[in-house]
């Protein structure tokens, strides 16, 4: 059974940090890209960060710098560390992983249930 499954969200204050972690399952995790992803209340989920399967890293421009993607294959898990939290930055945070072919089309997509990730003072 394939499944993504996030842990690590909570309540954090301004400029506190936070560290993400999304376990796989069910498929060879070392060959899939991933990703992390957010949705606030009333707002279009967008991209965070996403990590190849060669360990090439891209971040939204308004998250580089405080935010870092990781990945551990052999616990088939990918990380994502939340640094200097902004109440901005409250949403739920989704892991997303994607095997696509040698031309780059998408042949398998998964998503986790999400972590909810609140900054409040």
């Amino acid at each position: 059974q394939v499944q993504l499954v996030e842990s690590g969200g909570g309540l954090v204050q301004p400029g506190g940090s936070l560290r993400l972690s999304c376990a796989a399952s069910g498929f060879d995790f070392s060959r899939y890209d991933a990703s992390w992803y957010r949705q606030a209340p009333e707002k279009e989920r967008e991209l965070v960060a996403g990590i190849t399967n060669t360990d090439d890293t891209t971040y939204a421009d308004s998250m580089e710098g405080r935010f870092t993607i990781s990945r551990d294959n052999a616990k088939n898990t990918v990380y994502l560390q939340l640094n200097s939290l902004k109440p901005e930055d409250t949403a739920v945070y989704y892991c997303n992983a994607v095997l696509r072919s040698w031309v780059g089309v998408k042949l398998y997509d998964y998503w986790g249930q999400g972590t909810q990730v609140t900054v409040s003072s």
